[in-house]
């Protein structure tokens, strides 16, 4: 495995838990709003193999409100 796989999946993990924990009834919004700007800027580079080969980002259909 790669040295940061392990990272990426526990962050990835954190994020959806973060998700679910949105969706609950009396949940902090406060401290969703911290945590998952931080959690998503903490995710290292992607796993070789996660997206195909030639995968830019940057390329892609426009969406309303982009940066």
């Amino acid at each position: 495995m790669c040295e940061h796989c392990e990272d990426f999946h526990r962050t990835v993990l954190m994020l959806g838990d973060l998700a679910l924990y949105a969706d609950t009834p009396g949940a902090d919004p406060v401290f969703i709003d911290f945590l998952g700007p931080a959690l998503a800027i903490s995710l290292p580079d992607p796993p070789p193999g996660l997206f195909p080969p030639g995968y830019d980002p940057d390329q892609g259909p426009d969406y309303p409100g982009g940066w």
